[in-house]
């Protein structure tokens, strides 16, 4: 039966993997669904950030969310330890084991005591990690440990794709963005060319002269001369390169 409900928990997660992949409701799903699946009381999940920091991005419960701040504000807690290691940490029993003190109290104040994290990564690389957590002491068994990991290795897959899409996405409107400049500072050598009565490269010259001496960008610059906003002056390479005669 736990088999089944794992199966369909993996299908609804790999139906969100679709082209309108909104990353909050993902991982908001993923940590009902441990809940609901794993018999525990509470999840969150903490992921990093493009500076490798860890964040808390999502949680069944407000209080659970708030413990897992407090975990990413002094630096300690099964999240944490989960994350630098890249390996599960379970405590069973949270008052007696007497690790991360201050977390322990924290999670004792709002009614937790069993917690249970597993990693999410993908090979050699870790992006955060899942947080389940107990009102009552007592071990979560291997299989549900094993179903935990299954979800996170699920959902790990998940948001690395997401994020090399994103980056190719990212680098294709780059790629798209410097060929359409570089269209544009064809026409307005082009432009330039035939007003100045000049060779193309003489005004590219008289291009980039004008876009250095006056701060501008090289593109934006073009771009106004193609659509006639802003006009060039033939001495412009020499502006900089010449500057004037301060005898008296």
């Amino acid at each position: 039966m736990a088999e089944v409900e794992l199966a369909d928990v993996l299908v609804e997660l790999a139906d969100t993997l679709v082209d309108d992949f909104d990353v909050i409701d993902f991982l908001n799903v993923l940590t009902g669904r441990c809940v609901q699946l794993l018999d525990v009381s509470a999840a969150g999940l903490l992921l990093t950030d493009e500076l490798g920091t860890l964040q808390v991005v999502a949680a069944s419960t407000e209080r659970t969310r708030l413990l897992e701040l407090f975990q990413l504000q002094t630096d300690q807690g099964p999240c944490v330890d989960c994350f630098r290691t890249g390996l599960p940490v379970s405590v069973a029993d949270l008052p007696m084991a007497g690790r991360w003190p201050r977390f322990a109290a924290a999670a004792a104040e709002v009614g937790f005591a069993a917690v249970h994290a597993v990693p999410m990564r993908l090979r050699k690389e870790v992006i955060g990690a899942l947080n389940f957590f107990g009102t009552n002491p007592g071990a979560l068994d291997d299989g549900k440990l094993r179903m935990g990991q299954a979800l996170a290795d699920v959902a790990t897959i998940g948001l690395l794709q997401h994020r090399a899409i994103h980056r190719r996405d990212v680098l294709t409107e780059q790629l798209q963005t410097a060929l359409n400049s570089r269209v544009t500072i064809e026409q307005a050598k082009g432009v330039l060319a035939e007003r100045l009565h000049v060779d193309m490269d003489r005004a590219f010259e008289i291009l980039r002269s004008h876009s250095r001496n006056h701060n501008r960008r090289l593109s934006e610059l073009a771009q106004a001369i193609v659509d006639g906003s802003e006009h060039v002056p033939p001495d412009s390479s020499q502006a900089r390169n010449n500057p004037p005669d301060l005898k008296p």
